[in-house]
């Protein structure tokens, strides 16, 4: 009864999702495009083969999908596979990274029309969602079609356990129609294990994110840009996936260590495309000299500011900075994936609000690779010592290196569990 409560009003809704969604295409343009997607209707290619589904959600989750999916694409090559977005970053990620080697359809709303119909048309074996995307329609009928279902490298922070226990039912629904869990850490297993999912079918895996190498290709391509940039001599500060608010800290921030060091320069990634526009107006605003990555400007000792209003760089843009901030975590948004800046062996900065990677960031902390900031004092603070500190920058970045290396291994546990659900690899 809950379950079609939930969707009766998720029906009433969609005529206000639909007119949110036309008025962030105003900046986003994308968002108004394949809307019939969304609906369930589309058009499967003409492949008999039997089909995985992967569902992630965003750039973020997409990028953390890659070695899966590009292992599944080598060892199930008798299968096709069908990558699922909600977002435009997710859907460009996806062209970006394995072009027509899959094929990439919206996800469909959480309603039993949209949903029926995308199971029709893609008729999956298994899906995999990534991380934590539980839906009560989608995994009621992806059970009922027959389908097997895995979530994968999934994540549950107190919060969010909360609001499921709030609905307990519901919950547990969700959950029985799992037939295989791997989850980051302890602390998220005994989560859903509260909530009711049987721990016969969970398994901790760590995170997939630690399993993200950086192949000869693309760290060339890094030392290159470093090169032409001609950032050796000049301290370099990346502050990514900012949101509302962050820009106007990591500016303060910024202008109080170019008092000390006039050379700086600054990369801001904020975190959604569509403020790209403001934060250019904001940054306008400081007298800084500054370049935009979408205009491919030049960068060169008299640029201040480096706008990153691109997408599908940034992780490896970490590579051109000394020190990251990430973003989301001086707001109470659960910060974003310390781990590609880790991954280049630099030190990491971050607000006070990580529960998203709550694990991971214990993780860097207790290694001294990563040091929470609680205001824009400690931060500025933080910024100065490592700047002016090279075995310290060196010291700390070399922790973060050493937990990537160290906790690398939940691609092989996933897989493993992928191939218990759908049988043994070609």
């Amino acid at each position: 009864m809950i379950r079609i409560a939930y969707s009766a009003l998720f029906i009433v809704l969609q005529p206000f999702i639909v007119l949110r969604m036309l008025l962030r295409s105003r900046r986003a343009p994308a968002y108004r495009e394949r809307l019939a997607e969304r609906f369930g209707f589309f058009t499967a290619p003409d492949d008999v083969r039997p089909c995985i589904w992967i569902h992630a959600v965003s750039l973020g989750e997409t990028l953390a999908a890659r070695p899966l999916i590009e292992r599944v694409l080598e060892q199930y090559s008798d299968h096709r596979v069908v990558i699922t977005t909600t977002t435009p970053t997710g859907s460009a990620q996806v062209g970006r990274l394995f072009g027509d080697r899959v094929f990439h359809v919206y996800a469909p709303w959480d309603t039993p029309g949209a949903v029926k119909r995308f199971l029709r048309r893609a008729n999956p074996q298994l899906l995999v969602l990534m991380e934590t995307e539980l839906w009560p329609n989608l995994l009621h009928y992806t059970r009922r079609s027959g389908c097997k279902a895995l979530l994968a490298n999934a994540r549950l922070s107190a919060k969010s356990a909360a609001g499921y226990a709030r609905v307990p039912r519901t919950t547990r629904a969700m959950l029985e129609a799992l037939d295989w869990v791997g989850v980051q850490s302890a602390a998220d297993a005994d989560r859903f294990v509260q909530l009711g999912l049987d721990p016969g079918r969970l398994q901790v895996t760590g995170s997939i994110k630690f399993d993200v190498q950086l192949d000869e290709k693309i760290r060339a391509r890094v030392q290159g840009l470093r090169e032409q940039w001609a950032v050796s001599e000049r301290p370099v500060i990346i502050f990514a996936s900012t949101h509302e608010g962050e820009e106007q800290l990591a500016l303060s921030a910024f202008a109080n260590l170019r008092g000390q060091y006039p050379n700086a320069l600054l990369m801001l990634a904020p975190r959604h495309p569509e403020r790209f526009e403001t934060v250019y107006e904001l940054c306008l605003g400081t007298g800084l000299r500054i370049a935009r990555r979408s205009r491919a400007d030049a960068v060169d000792t008299n640029t201040d500011l480096l706008l990153l209003d691109s997408l599908g760089e940034l992780s490896q843009l970490f590579g051109v900075a000394d020190v990251a901030v990430i973003g989301g975590s001086f707001i109470e948004r659960g910060g974003h994936n310390p781990l590609e800046a880790a991954a280049w062996g630099i030190p990491v900065l971050c607000g006070a609000s990580m529960f998203n990677f709550e694990d991971i960031t214990a993780r860097l902390t207790e290694a001294g690779g990563l040091c929470r900031c609680a205001n824009e004092a400690e931060l500025i603070a933080q910024l100065e010592l490592l700047v002016s500190q090279e075995n310290e920058k060196r010291r700390r970045g070399a922790a973060a290196l050493a937990v990537m290396e160290s906790n690398r291994g939940a691609l092989n546990a996933l897989f493993s569990g992928f191939q218990g659900l759908l049988g043994g690899h070609s």
